[in-house]
């Protein structure tokens, strides 16, 4: 690579400037450098967290102020780095593949711990388990996953309720919230639909004609994500899971949020 002569005479400048300080006797320590384990937030003094809303009851907008679960455990971690608490609405798909760590420092969005999904973000320690269940009417035939195989079932873009339901012979019609397939199921465009046990029961408890009639031990677990790497972020926010988890805010929350969920 070619250096013009002003560079060079620049660096020549440089280095007799570096002899002279030697030459009087100057610190051979080399400059403090950053803390590694520092945490280093997109926008200083803001822990910008990506959400898909509305999701209740994990996050939804009420009386012009996001809230819910996942804003609880949100507003807990921002509090424990010591910065202002930022939202900012993305797309689930965002969120999953990986894409939400270019505008936000973490994802908090009920998303599930999946080995696919480790490889475009890291995860913390699970802060719930959400297994899946079956939604239908009241007297409708449809009591479990076999007797729905072959039939429209509503459940949630790009989630893993979506993926059980084409692995196990049922026709998903993908729906954007847990609402639109209760509506969907309502109106008969569905017969049953399948998704998470704290969406959709939180959903229907106050639709008597609805019932939960097949649950399925997936495993699922949520947890926050943060971009693959980000360690210094990764323990702040195992550490707020751990104190709420002791101290009981954790329980608080769900059973603000979950408890009328049987």
């Amino acid at each position: 690579m070619r250096i013009s002569s002003t560079v060079l005479k620049s660096l020549a400048v440089a280095a007799v400037g570096t002899l002279a300080l030697t030459s009087c006797g100057g610190s051979d320590a080399p400059a403090a450098s950053e803390d590694p384990n520092a945490v280093k937030l997109i926008n200083d003094g803001k822990f910008t967290v990506c959400s898909d809303i509305p999701y209740e009851p994990f996050e939804f907008v009420k009386d012009g102020k996001n809230v819910g679960f996942d804003m609880d455990i949100a507003a807990e971690i921002s509090k424990d780095l010591d910065a202002e608490l930022t939202v900012v609405v993305a797309s689930f798909d965002s969120i999953q593949s990986g894409l939400f760590k270019t505008q936000c420092d973490a994802a908090i969005s009920s998303v599930s711990i999946t080995d696919e999904r480790k490889g475009n973000m890291d995860f913390s320690t699970p802060y719930m388990d959400d297994d899946l269940t079956l939604v239908a009417k009241e007297g409708s035939g449809i009591t479990d996953v076999e007797s729905a195989k072959g039939k429209k079932v509503g459940v949630q873009q790009a989630t893993t309720g979506s993926k059980f339901a084409k692995e196990n012979g049922l026709v998903p019609v993908e729906y954007d919230t847990g609402n639109d397939q209760v509506m969907s199921l309502k109106s008969g465009q569905t017969v049953a639909s399948l998704g998470n046990q704290s969406i959709l029961g939180y959903a229907i408890k106050n639709e008597p004609t609805l019932k939960r009639v097949e649950d399925f031990k997936s495993g699922e677990q949520l947890g926050v994500a943060v971009a693959k790497g980000n360690t210094a972020l990764l323990e702040k926010v195992n550490g707020t899971l751990k104190r709420i988890t002791d101290d009981g805010t954790l329980k608080k929350f769900s059973d603000t949020w979950f408890g009328a969920i049987e």
